[in-house]
């Protein structure tokens, strides 16, 4: 034994004994370790003891300590103490044994317990640390105004004159969507409401892993503290962990029903609003929503209309990827028009990581961009906007057709029918002009299966096509992947 455990053992008495028999203990090399119980006390008291077990050399020792024991149980931290009669003749042997106890056993059981406080203190003060360091980091963060929240997705509100409105669905019912983006580090999302009671009522939105079902957050939101315009629902902390597929549901009470807007149509039905009831609205239209994505683990942004959650809640991956500029670079001019411009139409744009289709007054300009869609993928998105003061709107699309087809036969094939061939998917035109910018989705029913070309569209839709240089940037893929190995 160390002599740093037999000094704090000294201090330690772990053997009663009665006061009649102090003289057999005097002089012996357990001295230390007895604790002498006194007799004429109504109550027991102990001091820098912690009896194991009790010895008597004597009948008047036995009976004094078993007085003297029955008072320890009101002390409630001391478990009951067998009393062992010894040999007065054999007192070495008896001695011998009750170090062994004490300062063998116990001794080890001492430095045990002496290692795991020890290690204990280190692994509390690397907490301390690493706390500390986190909250530096986020002060760095903060000093140097980098916001660590940011737009990665969206869907635009769309409002089709024959739209009937999904208020009362949300009153009887509820409405569900997928976000088409990983979870991983989504810090909120926000709704886009085009009207909003006067009246009492709530609105009820759940956010969950479509995998596992599990709750992430829930806000119970009055009317009162809604806006007709983009309401911002704000997690504690960015999404951490692997990445999984996150489920809105959104229902709502009170007399009047809240005017949630939906987006414009897309191609697949996995990335749809959906409802137990049937609704015609709801026919391949998203809700309008926004994701945005922060520091996994990092409280978001403040952000204007921002909502906290009420309550927090306790296969397959999907992957965001990104087109290189490698690949980006290699766009080819696939376009079909009779006309033969004095300008290149399509091209590159290094600096900015992003694509210029001009359109002419007739046919289609078009951008293909071989093999740029993985197999997997069930998302594509983009924004455009005309980067010119004076551009003339245009219209925009996408078209995925198979690595192995001819880019300017699909696009013809476009132009002729105005339909994609069934192996292809097409988002759809949406008219781009020079005011806003808008975001281009496609979600696709099924992964594709293998490697897709990419062919960026545009047609006039005036008569007049003047400085129309439609810009298309933030290009950004999902796919579906079977392996937590292959989250990125």
């Amino acid at each position: 034994m160390s002599s740093g455990i037999g000094k704090r053992l000294a201090t330690r008495k772990l053997i009663a004994a009665s006061d009649r028999d102090r003289s057999c203990f005097e002089g012996s090399d357990i001295e230390h370790l007895i604790v002498h119980l006194e007799n004429g006390h109504s109550s027991a008291t102990l001091q820098n003891a912690f009896p194991l077990i009790a010895v008597a050399f004597s009948d008047d020792g036995e009976a004094d300590l078993q007085e003297r024991l029955a008072l320890l149980g009101s002390l409630a931290t001391v478990p009951a103490v067998p009393l062992q009669r010894l040999d007065p003749v054999n007192k070495s042997d008896s001695f011998a044994l009750l170090r062994a106890l004490a300062e063998g056993g116990v001794g080890r059981l001492a430095q045990y317990s002496a290692s795991i406080t020890s290690e204990l203190a280190i692994l509390r003060r690397e907490r301390e640390t690493l706390l500390e360091n986190y909250r530096a980091l986020e002060d760095a963060f903060q000093a140097r105004n980098w916001e660590p929240v940011s737009e990665i997705f969206s869907h635009d509100p769309y409002a089709d004159p024959k739209d009937d409105g999904i208020g009362q669905l949300l009153a009887t019912a509820f409405v569900e969507q997928l976000l088409p983006v990983s979870s991983l580090a989504v810090a909120g999302f926000a709704l886009h409401l085009h009207s909003v009671p006067r009246v009492s009522g709530e609105l009820v939105v759940a956010l969950s892993y479509l995998e596992s079902g599990e709750g992430v957050a829930e806000w119970t939101v009055p009317y009162a503290q809604l806006v007709p315009n983009w309401n911002f629902f704000s997690l504690p902390r960015a999404c951490g962990g692997a990445a999984r597929t996150l489920r809105l549901r959104i229902s709502a009470t009170g007399p009047e029903t809240v005017g949630v807007s939906l987006g414009y149509p897309i191609a697949g039905e996995r990335y749809s609003a959906r409802s137990e009831l049937p609704h015609p609205d709801l026919d391949l239209r998203p809700l309008a929503f926004k994701v945005f994505t922060g520091l996994p683990g990092v409280k978001p942004a403040y952000a204007l209309n921002m909502i906290a959650p009420s309550n927090l809640l306790e296969g397959q991956f999907i992957v965001d990827y990104r087109l290189p500029v490698d690949t980006l670079s290699q766009i080819a001019d696939v376009s079909v028009t009779p006309i033969v411009p004095e300008f290149q139409t399509v091209r590159f744009l290094e600096h900015e990581h992003a694509i210029v289709c001009h359109p002419l007054p007739s046919g289609i300009s078009a951008g293909a961009v071989s093999r740029a869609v993985e197999p997997g993928t069930i998302s594509f998105s983009a924004s455009a906007v005309i980067d010119h003061p004076q551009g003339q709107p245009a219209a925009v699309g996408f078209l995925l057709a198979p690595a192995n087809s001819n880019a300017r036969s699909e696009v013809a094939e476009l132009a002729r029918k105005g339909a994609a061939r069934p192996s292809a998917f097409f988002s759809g035109w949406r008219e781009v002009t020079s005011n806003q910018v808008v975001n281009i989705n496609i979600q696709l029913e099924q992964p594709v299966r293998g490697p897709m070309d990419l062919m960026i569209l545009s047609r006039a839709v005036t008569d007049s096509v003047d400085f129309s240089w439609l810009k298309v940037s933030g290009f950004r893929l999902v796919k579906q992947s079977t392996e937590a190995a292959d989250v990125r």
